[in-house]
This record gives C-alpha cells, structure tokens and sequence, in this order.
C-alpha cells in the first residue's frame, strides 16, 4: 500500500469516526501532498478537539515500517471470511464485534460471506472454532486471540495450509504465523498511563496495578511498558498487581479487597482499562471515599469511567483502545485478498484524555472527559468506535452478509 493510501485510508476512517463522511471522501480525493494539511483542516472543524491524524505510533517510530508483499494471496472476489473473536464478554468486545459486521456490511460487494465465532475466552474452543472455519474454506481468517500462546499453534497452521491470517486486537506469540497485526500500539499506551501516574504522584508514592486478562498479549505488553516507566521512578512502589479479566464487576471486587488491605496506603491505582478502572472507582466510593478524595486512577475505554471521573473529582489520564480496530481489521483483510501490500503492523491512532487540569509535564490531553464523553452518554459506550454517529451498544443491530 501506498503511503499515499494509507494516508486516505486513515483519514476516512477518522473522519467516519467524527460522523462527518462526506468529509472522508472529500479529503481522498486531495492530491497527496495536501492530505497532512487537509487532516489538520477537517479536525480543527470538528465540534469537539481531538487528535485525528496518522497514528503517533506510526510517524514517531524511529524505526521503519516495514510492508508485507501479499500478492500469493490474491485472489478474486466475493470472499468468505471467518472471524474467530476471543469473547464478547464486555462493552469492549462488543463494540469491537459490531465494527466487524459493520465494516463487512459496507463492503458486501466484496464479502459474500462472513462467518462468525465467539470463544467465550476458552482457548480450547476458539481453537476449535478456527478448525471449523478452516473446514468451511474460508478465504481468510480474522482472529481476536484469547491467549497468544495457547493459539500460536492453530494459527501457525491455517497459515502453513495458505489461508492467510490476520490478527486484530490481540495476536498470537509467532509473527511468522500471520501477516499482519492490527492494533493501537500496546506499548504507548502502558508507557504514557504509567509515566502520566509517576509524574502525577511526584514521583513518589505507593500504586496498585490492575491489568485485564493473564496471558493476553495486550495485557501482558501493557504491563511490560509500565515496568519500563517505573524502573525510572525507584520511589514509586508497587504494593501488588492483581488481574481483573477486563471485568468491571471483578475490578471493584479486587479494588475494595486492596482498599480493605492497605487502605490510605494507596496513593495511585494504575489500571490498563476502563472496564475494570471504573470497577476500581465504585469500590473506593463504596468505601466512603468523597468527590476529590479518591486516587489518581488510570484506564481509558469505555464511558462510564470518564463519567465517574468527572462526578467524583477523580483525576485521571485514559487512553481508548479503539474498538474501531474491527472496521480497519475488515479493511486489512481486503487489502490482503486484493494482494495490496500492508504494514506488517496496523497502527489505529488512539486519544489521549485527561481531566481537566490532569496534565503533566510528559503527557497532555488531547481531549478534556466531557469533550470525549456527555453525562448522558450509555456507560457502556466505547467512545473511539468509528460507527456511524449516534451509536448505541445496546439498540445496533448491524446488518452484514452471513
């Protein structure tokens, strides 16, 4: 792909996600050169600010970026594609399957079928599930593993057999075992909650981690990343890391047993999602903590918790894991069976939301709570969800050719 491509391809994506499509395709229709410009124009024109543009992640890689020849998968359409999804156990996966459908039903005249599985976040099943798709002579697999390792193995296979695999959201332990990984960079994410907290707290001071799923690949990286930004800050003591499955019910469970354990002890609470971030904000006012008496707390995602935040006096840095991912996943998989080249990682842009008055010296807000999310908004909204305008988890239906 072209970067010439990958620029109009970004751009339309992020001006669907702001409801504005006309604006998408006026901007594809700009010649190259203009196109940086053209994005920086349509997102001063948003109604709320924002960071819109090519992925940080990608233009500040110092690095290079490399492209996959995928021209021996090219074939002609309509195709059938099997997408394999860890679980729809949370709001987060759930906006997350509803870009995949969506995006499919954009582009039936390319997609004769999609076929759709879903793990219940049982490794066993889902490498069952990807068996059964393989049997049904899928054209390509897309796949939201559960846990890199236990699906390393399966994957590897579809792959050897020349079923092209595409991951999204969370991948698999070998590269060599699919072609491309679609993602908001993992590594970004844990370094600027971890560095935005270290930096809040002065420096010194005593944090809980509260990470999603145990052997997830986003989790684990997540992970990974703070402990680079801590090792920095020797004054910064961990008093103990519990996982919370991405469970809003188990993070206030494992919060309110930490809260009952250390008590005032907790200065900072670094959680790497909303989902069991805003779990984490029920138990501390459960516990009889005011509006402006809570930690500084970590976790972008989902809107309840930038709701919390801004009731309670909470402040707070979150960074949405874009569900968005699943429209681009549809996107990256037609690239493959059209053999148009694709980065060998497909970087989807996040933003960076603050409370007002949260920022610090290393991390600005692109966004202030409100500007991200309305009181009124469902709480169980993903707010980067690159739908069409108004959506809601609870009524959408998408329609998509099964």
């Amino acid at each position: 792909m072209s970067f010439k491509s990958i620029l109009d391809a970004k751009i339309s994506r992020h001006a669907l996600l702001r409801g504005v499509p006309a604006a998408a395709a006026a901007l594809a229709a700009l010649p190259a050169a203009s196109l940086l410009g053209a994005s920086a124009s349509a997102a001063a024109a948003e109604e709320r600010a924002g960071y819109y543009g090519v992925p940080r992640t990608w233009m500040w890689n110092p690095n290079a970026n490399p492209m996959v020849d995928t021209t021996q998968w090219k074939k002609d359409g309509p195709y059938t594609i099997g997408f394999s999804n860890a679980s729809i156990s949370n709001a987060w996966r759930v906006a997350f399957q509803h870009g995949v459908l969506w995006a499919a039903g954009e582009h039936r005249n390319d997609i004769a079928h999609l076929l759709v599985t879903d793990a219940n976040d049982d490794p066993s099943k889902q490498i069952a599930d990807i068996q059964d798709l393989i049997s049904q002579g899928v054209d390509l697999l897309l796949i939201a593993a559960s846990t890199e390792d236990a699906l390393d193995s399966v994957v590897g296979r579809a792959t050897k057999q020349g079923i092209p695999v595409v991951m999204v959201d969370r991948k698999v332990k070998t590269p060599s075992n699919y072609i491309t990984y679609v993602t908001a960079s993992d590594w970004a994410l844990g370094r600027i909650e971890a560095q935005w907290l270290c930096e809040t707290l002065g420096g010194k001071g005593n944090i809980v981690m509260l990470p999603g799923i145990a052997g997830s690949s986003v989790a684990e990286i997540r992970i990974k990343a703070n402990q680079e930004v801590l090792s920095k800050f020797p004054d910064i003591k961990v008093l103990e890391k519990q996982y919370c499955d991405w469970n809003p019910a188990t993070g206030k469970s494992v919060m309110a047993a930490l809260i009952q354990k250390y008590g005032k002890q907790i200065d900072g609470v670094l959680s790497d999602s909303a989902l069991q971030g805003y779990g984490a904000i029920e138990a501390f006012l459960d516990a009889g903590y005011k509006a402006g008496e809570l930690p500084p707390i970590t976790g972008g995602d989902v809107a309840r918790m930038y709701q919390l935040a801004n009731q309670y006096d909470v402040k707070m840095v979150g960074i949405d894991y874009p569900t968005s991912m699943g429209i681009t996943g549809i996107e990256t998989a037609l690239d493959v069976l059209k053999g148009i080249p694709v980065p060998e990682k497909v970087e989807v842009s996040f933003q960076i939301v603050t409370s007002p008055g949260a920022d610090t010296v290393s991390v600005r807000g692109d966004r202030h709570l409100l500007d991200h999310v309305s009181m009124s908004d469902p709480g169980d909204l993903s707010p980067s969800n690159g739908l069409p305008k108004g959506y809601n988890p609870s009524t959408f239906n998408p329609d998509y050719p099964k």
